[in-house]
Order: C-alpha cells, then sequence, then structure tokens
C-alpha cells in the first residue's frame, strides 16, 4: 500500500511539474518525460538480463555451501548467544532452531531459504506466546528487529547489480564490485547493534553479563579498530584495501563452500546447476517491478522534481556547513524503510546517474545493503501468525533504520571518500 502511493505520487507530482513548466513556455517537456519513461523501461530490462548471469553464478555457489551443512554450522556457532537474547525460549526447543537456521540463512545471503525458516520460528514462537490474542511477544519482537537490521555478510544482490551497471557503462576487468562489503559488513552491524540494544531495553533485558558483552564487544572492537587503521590512510587507498578485502572473503567464502563440499561428499556440480537455476528465475522475476519503478523515477527526475528535492535538503544541509556528496545516496536509505524494490530501483538510478564507481553510487549500494525492508518484514512476519499489536517493535525498527544510515554516511565519509 505504502509504495503504491510512493508510485503514483512520483507520476503526479511529475506530470503536474511538467504542466506548470510547459505554460512557462518549456515546450519540450512531455516529449523529455517520454523519452525518459522509455529510456527507463529500457535500462531496466538491460539491468535484469545483466544480473542474471551473477545470480545465477553466486546462487549456485550459495547451494553448494547450503548442502555442505554451512548454514547449520553458522547455526550452531550462533545458537549460545541467541540464547541470551531470548530468555524466554526453551533450551532445545524447536523455535530455538529455527531462529538461528533463519540468522544464519540471511548471514549468507540465502533470502529464498531465510524466509520460510522465519516464518517458521515466528510459528514457534507463538506457541510460547502468553501474550494477550494478537500481541506479540517479547521474542518475537526481538527476532523481526533482527531481521529488519538484515545483518549480511555478503551483499549479494546489491554486488551484482553494481556489476551489472559497470558493464554497462563501460568499466573493465579494474572494477571491484565487492569494495562495498567491509563498509556495508561496519555499516549492518551497527544497525543490529542498535536494534537489539533498543529491544532489550523496552524489555529490560540484562546485556551487561559477560558472556552475551564479551563476543559483542569482540566483534564490535574489531570492527572499529578496522576503520580506525583505515580512516588513518589516504580515501583512495582505504577504498582499495576495503575492495580487496572484500573480494578475497568472498572468494574464501566460496573456496570454503567447495571444501566443505567436497569433505562431505556434495555432488557440487549438481548442487551449483540447481541453484543456478533459481538464480535466473530470481533475476527474471524482478523484471516488471525493477521497470515499474524506474519508469517513475525516471519521469520524476526528468520532470526537474528530484533536483528540486535534493536542493532543498542540500540547502539545508549546506547551512549547517556540512558537505552535501551524501545526498543523492539519502532517498535510497528512505524508501528502503517502506520497499526493498523501490529503493533498489532508487539505488540503480543513483549508479546510472553519478556513476557505480563514484562516491554517491557506492554510498547509496552501501545503505541499500546494509538493513531490509521494515515495513514489510513487520508485515510478513507478524501477519503469518496474526499478530496485530506489536508493541515497541516498530519504534525499535525504524531506530535501528535510522542509526543504520547514519552509520553509512559515517563510514562511507570515513573509507571513501
Amino acid at each position: 500500500m505504502a509504495l503504491n502511493r510512493v508510485w503514483t505520487a512520483f507520476f503526479l507530482v511529475a506530470f503536474a511539474t511538467a504542466v506548470v513548466r510547459w505554460l512557462l513556455g518549456e515546450a519540450g517537456i512531455f516529449q523529455a518525460l517520454l523519452a525518459a519513461m522509455f529510456d527507463a523501461a529500457r535500462s531496466g530490462f538491460e539491468i535484469s538480463l545483466g544480473l542474471a548471469g551473477v545470480m545465477a553464478l553466486w546462487l549456485g555457489l550459495m547451494r553448494v555451501g547450503e548442502r555442505a551443512g554451512m548454514v547449520e554450522l553458522l547455526a550452531r556457532l550462533a545458537g549460545p548467544l541467541l540464547a541470551r537474547l531470548f530468555p524466554g525460549v526453551p533450551p532445545g526447543h524447536p523455535a530455538q532452531g529455527a531462529m538461528t537456521l533463519n540468522i544464519s540463512a540471511n548471514l549468507l545471503g540465502l533470502d529464498n531459504a531465510a524466509t520460510p525458516l522465519g516464518l517458521k520460528a515466528m510459528r514457534e514462537l507463538q506457541a510460547l506466546n502468553r501474550e494477550p490474542e494478537g500481541t506479540a511477544s517479547n521474542a518475537q519482537i526481538m527476532f523481526v528487529v533482527m531481521n529488519t537490521a538484515g545483518l549480511t555478510l555478503i551483499p549479494t544482490s546489491v554486488i551484482a547489480i553494481r556489476q551489472s551497471v559497470a558493464l554497462q557503462q563501460g568499466l573493465g576487468a579494474g572494477f571491484n564490485a565487492a569494495d562495498i562489503f567491509l563498509p556495508t559488513l561496519l555499516v549492518t552491524f551497527a544497525s543490529l547493534l542498535a536494534g537489539v540494544l533498543a529491544v532489550a531495553w523496552c524489555q529490560r533485558l540484562p546485556l551487561w553479563r559477560a558472556r552475551l558483552a564479551v563476543p559483542v564487544l569482540a566483534v564490535g572492537g574489531l570492527l572499529a579498530a578496522a576503520v580506525a587503521l583505515l580512516a588513518q590512510l589516504p580515501a583512495e587507498r582505504a577504498a582499495r584495501i576495503a575492495g580487496t578485502t572484500g573480494a578475497a572473503v568472498i572468494l574464501g567464502v566460496v573456496a570454503l563452500f567447495l571444501v566443505a563440499g567436497a569433505w562431505r561428499r556434495v555432488n557440487a556440480y549438481d548442487a551449483f546447476v540447481e541453484g543456478a537455476k533459481e538464480g535466473f528465475g530470481v533475476a527474471i522475476q524482478i523484471v516488471p517491478y525493477l521497470i515499474a519503478i524506474l519508469v517513475a523515477i525516471g519521469v520524476f527526475r526528468a520532470a526537474g522534481c528530484m533536483d528540486a528535492l535534493l536542493g532543498a535538503i542540500g540547502a539545508g544541509v549546506a547551512a549547517l556547513g556540512w558537505d552535501t556528496g551524501f545526498l543523492p545516496a539519502l532517498p535510497v536509505g528512505l524508501m528502503k524503510v517502506l520497499s526493498g524494490a523501490g529503493a533498489r530501483g532508487l539505488m540503480i538510478d543513483v549508479l546510472q546517474t553519478h556513476g557505480v564507481d563514484s562516491f554517491a553510487g557506492r554510498l547509496a549500494a552501501i545503505v541499500q545493503g546494509s538493513t531490509e525492508t521494515t515495513f514489510y518484514v513487520l508485515a510478513v512476519y507478524f501477519g503469518s501468525v496474526g499478530v496485530k499489536h506489536s508493541r515497541h517493535a516498530l519504534g525499535c525498527a525504524l531506530f535501528a533504520d535510522a542509526v543504520g544510515l547514519v552509520a553509512a554516511i559515517g563510514v562511507g565519509y570515513t573509507l571513501l571518500r
């Protein structure tokens, strides 16, 4: 519903603006809007075709890792930590297993596996719910907010889209689509930590206990140290190190999957082909959604509305003495709360307008890869178990989104500017 209103508003505002500009003597404004519509539709289709190959490759490799037991391994590693965050879930309860598998699948970017596991976890948690009918339990709120934070080890789809757009823009083998890996990991960790702390504060969870605080502080300290070290380097060198790290980690994960598959006697070739078929289907499936949002953004930009909106925000930011280089990526973060498809379209618009390797383009990709679609996750997860009163879930999730957006801008300026 929210996306429908936003999408319609793009067209209506653009058309109204075009009428005013036509009355003021700009005779070619309607032709410009029509050309923008056709160009955006063609661009959306071309990007989806380019995305198909990369998605098929990655989902094929992910299926090998899934068959090799990497999801189960991550679940075992995360289990003790999650037990501290969900004190109302008895040890060994099916909900605990489903939650750890869901979070593990999210870490690996296995959205196709994460969502069914998440819905199963919500059903199991509903069986433990002692709140009044239709009211979310503490455990359900914590679980949903952790999903909205969207902690992902590798932002698969964002890297794939950047590679596809880079090919359109003629960037050769020197372009590294994985250079957003480290910044995105930093931002998504900050968003997750903010969401967990917000829920813990509302639920009065004792997070100061060493068994919970020590691992979180250790991970946070390592990431903070990485940022501190990179911040001392020139921006170009810091970006190159971050990109090299991202490429090395991703290749290392792929090698780990293949070695684990060989160790467990998995038919890696068949598993890859099965996953690749699904990847091609995912890329084709998003074609209408991508074209819809890109066309709306195209006419909105062609009418001059996007420039006017960013100009107004930029004037306020400049009045405070701040740098305005982050402004083109700001709409991506604001839209991500409402719609993943809408935010994806805005990100692609930034990549095409400013360049996939520009500061604005990389910042938009970091924002897109660092959080989930809050309203969608809340609606799907709570709706699956008939919860209508989400209590403090929405407030905590929006707080995590805000922290993630601010962290993305800060990390972007620290590592990429």
